[in-house]
């Protein structure tokens, strides 16, 4: 599931460990949907869903805890959420830096 009132993506916590993922932030506050404040671990993973890959954080869910993907690991895909197909679809080129030559100063 795709959410976009959660910025990080929610993935399983005994997957999370069984791949080796490691926790780089021990007991981050999350204010879940129903105002309740929970700690959990936050990693560094490869995501994979389909054709789209991004490296992004991920929560250690625990059981209960929804599994979802946030837009942040959406826009690393370079995706968008198609709602009514309930399915991701790139995105198109993404912008690059404006032309220009900057000397060492930073001024052009």
């Amino acid at each position: 599931m795709v959410d976009t009132g959660s910025e990080a993506a929610w993935l399983p916590e005994t997957a999370l460990r069984a791949i080796g993922i490691e926790v780089f932030k021990r007991g981050q506050r999350f204010v879940m949907a129903n105002g309740q404040q929970v700690p959990r671990d936050v990693g560094i993973a490869v995501i994979q869903a389909g054709q789209f890959k991004a490296v992004d954080e991920v929560v250690f869910a625990r059981p209960g805890d929804l599994l979802l993907l946030g837009p942040r690991t959406v826009e690393g895909f370079n995706a968008t959420v198609d709602s009514r197909r309930r399915k991701l679809l790139p995105a198109g080129s993404i912008p690059a830096g404006q032309a220009g030559r900057q000397d060492a100063k930073g001024t052009r």
